[in-house]
């Protein structure tokens, strides 16, 4: 994919912010020697980390340039660095592993998520946020619209650019092996949004991005106002004018067993 919007992303912040600080708020660590945020972006969640943990070693890890110059300007005092979290090893292994809003991104989550505990010190935590919204309508109208004679050939088959979210039981018996305490749960967000482009805007730095990649300039253009369309009739304005977005998302704190295995 090209490289992300780093300022389209960041203008639903406040949003995009609050789920990584409900995540960490359960973290179970009084401490952190070494924390690592993975798909750190503009450093929103890297902050969180530093302010709870101010004596920790923070590294934040991202593929994308944009992001991390943001990520940079924002917290000069912490490293970051430009890595793939789908080949990423935490050496030394690390307290914390952060991971808010990126694994959806990454495949193979049975081999993933151990390799991630495998990471940390024993004790050591693991807190994931991923959305889980590829069956909402937002999700499935981009599908329905790449799949139109106008941009089926060029989008092509979409449904591997994100990672299949299992369920609660999976990644259970996944992570009982390494983990001494697991966490799971599942909350939907209600976002209240100006107008279905709002939806649009806000999909556009994320979700939308592997459909708009391989159009031009025209085909992205009439790509975003059919999808547009299709979003303002599945979204429709509330009695003040409004439209409501539920956006659930899945959150796992999976706590490393003493000798790495189960406790």
């Amino acid at each position: 994919m090209t490289d992300w919007n780093a300022d389209l992303y960041l203008k639903f912040a406040a949003e995009r912010t609050r789920p990584a600080a409900e995540l960490l708020a359960r973290v179970p660590l009084e401490t952190v020697e070494r924390a690592l945020d993975l798909g750190c972006g503009p450093g929103n969640s890297t902050e969180l980390i530093v302010r709870r943990f101010p004596g920790a070693s923070v590294e934040g890890i991202d593929t994308s340039p944009a992001m991390l110059g943001k990520a940079r300007a924002r917290l000069p005092q912490v490293r970051f660095t430009q890595s793939d979290v789908a080949g990423f090893r935490a050496e030394p292994p690390a307290s914390l592993i952060f991971a808010n809003a990126v694994l959806q991104w990454v495949p193979d989550h049975e081999a993933l998520f151990p390799q991630l505990m495998e990471g940390l010190v024993p004790g050591g935590v693991l807190a994931v946020q991923m959305p889980d919204n590829l069956d909402e309508p937002s999700h499935r109208l981009m599908r329905e619209e790449a799949a139109q004679p106008d941009f089926a050939e060029r989008i092509g088959d979409v449904r591997g650019t994100r990672a299949e979210i299992l369920s609660v039981q999976d990644y259970y018996d996944i992570l009982a092996p390494h983990g001494a305490a697991i966490d799971i749960w599942r909350t939907t967000y209600v976002h209240v949004m100006d107008d279905a482009s709002a939806i649009v805007d806000w999909l556009s730095a994320s979700g939308l991005k592997p459909f708009l990649d391989p159009l031009d300039v025209d085909e992205r253009a009439a790509f975003l106002e059919a999808y547009t369309d299709r979003v303002t009739e599945a979204y429709p304005r509330r009695i003040d004018g409004k439209v409501v977005l539920p956006f659930p998302r899945l959150f796992i704190v999976a706590t490393k067993g003493a000798a790495g295995g189960s406790s």
